[in-house]
């Protein structure tokens, strides 16, 4: 009898540890925070504007006479579906990602703080640890979902508006529309990496600086930082160093052969910088204190916990690149220029050749030689700058011995991209366009892009 009346009090007890509530799941923490997400206004706005924008621009300005010349593949759009994707990836790449990165994931934490509701998302799910992995993964994906629209609204467009055509590359070679299709979705695909990155940033910024605005507009200032960095002189460690080189070295996909190195070495830097960034945020999330509603973070511990660690990473990376790759200078010099600018033309001239219904040649026979300078040789012919001139020397198999020439400005960026314009003779590049058996069409020799790779030595 007295076991039964001791089973019978210890019953309440354990029905009542039974009826205890759980912390919520990971799963059901990131579910809550993603329809969160999805429900703000603002975010349904530039979902919609991700996924129909993009189309509308690509489809218009494929149909316009006048074409962005001045972007890479700009150019081409007339010529090739695949091009418009690329105009919209470099215009994204310099302004869309980090400003979609700021509102998205410069926001997802400083909103509760605006809002003081810490103390009821506390009591729901009891724990900082999961509340930030909650946060953090429903911020990326809707990123994600922001730059899928984008990838497949500009690709769709193109196709449906010009057509599944061969690329023209950045060296002149022509890609079929199959190896076009996977280089431009791979090159969306790289700048993944770089946008993972601003997001980290923007976490820090929503964490460090509380309710303040400035904290949404970190991702969209570190990302203009690194754009003026990249117009500066900068050795090519430093240049590399940087997490948004990436949104550049996706051009490299599109040469033959591909400028891998710095494709994924810039990949490799914005990881390592998503993940640092998330790490530094994650532990200022776990320090802050959760009881004061209208609690903001000190500028002191956002130096010393944000700042500070970026910087030595910084520091670490431009180390290890200039002991790994050897590069101190530009990256810029005579030798890589001629090389490169020889290539592209050798490539074009085929093109041209092609289009006029000549008799068809390979770059073999053509056997392209470039002689370049800067201020017609009165300084040292590397670096960047508007000066270069450049001497193309081609050989023309059904002429005999004859060997033609061409002379082209080059004005050459720092980070290694530059415009040829040709400055005769007008047979060859003196005209912007070329009369073909099927009508008027544009001269590829008349002025076109290239990238200088920065990091290779030709022999």
């Amino acid at each position: 009898m007295t076991s039964t009346v001791a089973e019978a009090a210890e019953a309440p007890v354990a029905g009542a540890r039974d009826a205890a509530p759980r912390r919520p799941s990971v799963a059901r923490g990131y579910r809550f925070e993603l329809v969160k997400l999805l429900c703000q206004w603002r975010i349904r706005v530039l979902i919609l504007v991700c996924w129909i924008v993009p189309a509308i621009f690509v489809a218009a300005v494929s149909q316009q006479s006048s074409l962005p010349a001045d972007t890479l593949f700009g150019r081409w759009m007339h010529a090739s579906g695949w091009a418009g994707s690329l105009v919209m990836l470099g215009f994204s790449g310099s302004w869309a990602l980090p400003l979609l990165t700021s509102v998205v994931a410069g926001d997802v934490i400083s909103s509760e703080d605006r809002l003081g509701t810490w103390r009821h998302l506390l009591v729901a799910v009891r724990s900082p640890r999961r509340i930030f992995v909650a946060k953090t993964l429903a911020s990326l994906t809707v990123v994600l979902l922001l730059v899928t629209g984008l990838a497949v609204s500009s690709i769709g467009a193109g196709l449906a508006a010009i057509g599944d055509h061969p690329l023209v590359g950045i060296d002149g070679h022509l890609l079929a529309p199959a190896d076009a299709a996977g280089k431009v979705v791979l090159a969306w695909v790289c700048v993944l990496a770089p946008t993972l990155a601003l997001a980290a940033l923007g976490l820090i910024g929503s964490i460090a600086l509380g309710r303040s605005p400035i904290g949404l507009l970190v991702p969209a200032l570190v990302a203009l930082a690194m754009q003026l960095a990249q117009m500066l002189p900068l050795p090519v460690a430093v240049r590399l160093a940087l997490p948004g080189y990436a949104f550049i070295a996706w051009s490299g996909l599109f040469s033959s052969p591909i400028q891998l190195a710095p494709l994924l070495i810039s990949v490799v830097v914005s990881l390592v910088w998503a993940v640092v960034a998330t790490a530094l945020a994650y532990l200022l999330f776990l320090r802050r204190d959760f009881t004061n509603v209208t609690h903001d973070r000190s500028a002191r511990r956002a130096v010393t916990a944000g700042v500070l660690p970026l910087a030595a990473l910084l520091a670490v990376t431009v180390l290890v690149l200039h002991l790994s790759t050897g590069a101190t200078a530009s990256g810029i010099d005579q030798g890589k220029v001629q090389r490169s600018i020889a290539t592209a033309f050798a490539h074009l001239y085929r093109l041209q050749t092609k289009e006029l219904n000549r008799p068809d040649v390979t770059e073999a026979q053509l056997r392209t030689s470039a002689s370049c300078n800067r201020g017609g040789g009165m300084i040292a012919s590397s670096g960047a700058g508007n000066d270069w001139r450049c001497t193309i020397s081609w050989h023309l198999p059904d002429v005999g011995a004859a060997t033609g020439t061409a002379i082209y400005q080059l004005d050459v960026s720092p980070n290694g991209r530059y415009i040829a314009d040709g400055d005769g003779p007008q047979e060859v590049n003196g005209y912007f366009l070329m009369r073909t058996a099927t009508g008027d069409a544009p001269n590829p020799l008349w002025q076109f892009d290239s990238v200088v790779d920065l990091l290779h030595s030709p022999s």
